[in-house]
């Protein structure tokens, strides 16, 4: 257990970055920038979930959610954006 100040600190840092987190995720105009900072709301909420003793819901929202469907989303993300030159050639033909 972290002392009172500490913790205090660390729950409102952390609230900062889920808050900031949240805002980069519908307010960024990239998809790739979006899914970047959904990984930083869901490692939030796992460092959280630690503050509160609750460790093994952390492992699993780090193992699961940050590990498999975050980098899920990403890889997807940068898999669908082609290039604009190439949608061109398409769309000419």
């Amino acid at each position: 257990d972290l002392p009172g100040p500490i913790h205090d600190f660390l729950l409102v840092f952390l609230g900062s970055g889920l808050i900031l987190g949240g805002l980069g995720v519908v307010l960024l105009p990239s998809p790739i920038y979006s899914a970047f900072s959904l990984g930083l709301v869901l490692v939030c909420i796992s460092l959280l979930y630690i503050l509160s003793n609750s460790h093994f819901v952390a492992a699993a929202q780090l193992l699961i959610y940050v590990g498999a469907i975050n980098v899920l989303i990403i890889f997807s993300v940068m898999f669908m954006n082609g290039s604009e030159k190439d949608f061109h050639l398409w769309t000419v033909g």
